[in-house]
């Protein structure tokens, strides 16, 4: 079960955002990830709590950012309900899209997960519904997803291979290197692993 923690800051102008401390691991239903977010100060910023089925399709997404809150899932495309700091008013939200994704690295092993590349496969398009911080704002987007290489690298404990994908905003053309080690990112815009306790999950 691999446990660390990444550094979150701004692609743009590298403003540090946030540490998100993580475990995740393979469960009997799929993948599931669990994380908390603190400030510079170690003060609490929100959670992630995630999980995933054998296809890589969101069984069940919870956010918190402050006080807001978002509950999600895969049905009917992708279905979620936002709660204000309030607790008075929530409102629900359903897209057509595959998957959920935001500024979490949970999100960016999820649409692996999900697309399941080949160095051989055609970029794949992929909708997803993002939420923004820091009051969780929905937001669809579609992606163009491209796996360009899949190294091997020898370890203590075995090899381990590093997947670099191409991402690119359809919106924008803007284009971006994920590189991820079965469920742990490896490096990403605004994404640094700093510290990681054990050795990434495999996936079959």
């Amino acid at each position: 079960m691999p446990r660390g923690r990444y550094s979150l800051h701004d692609p743009h102008d590298h403003t540090p955002l946030a540490e998100e401390h993580f475990q995740c691991a393979p469960g009997p239903s799929g993948w599931r990830y669990v994380s908390r977010l603190t400030d510079s100060a170690g003060e609490h910023r929100g959670s992630v709590d995630l999980a995933l089925d054998d296809l890589g399709r969101p069984l069940r997404l919870e956010l918190h950012a402050g006080d807001w809150q978002v509950r999600g899932a895969a049905l009917d495309g992708v279905t979620w309900v936002r709660t204000d700091p309030t607790g008075l008013h929530a409102t629900e939200g359903n897209v057509r899209a595959h998957a959920f994704t935001g500024t979490s690295p949970a999100f960016l092993v999820a649409t692996a997960r999900l697309l399941r590349l080949t160095p051989s496969s055609a970029a794949t398009r992929v909708r997803l519904v993002a939420f923004t911080d820091p009051v969780l704002a929905p937001r669809t987007v579609d992606q163009s997803w491209a796996l360009v290489n899949s190294e091997a690298h020898a370890t203590d404990n075995g090899p381990l291979t590093v997947d670099e994908y191409q991402v690119t905003a359809l919106d924008t053309g803007e284009q971006h290197a994920v590189h991820i080690a079965g469920d742990v990112v490896l490096a990403a815009p605004g994404i640094e692993l700093e510290d990681l306790q054990s050795p990434p999950s495999r996936f079959d």
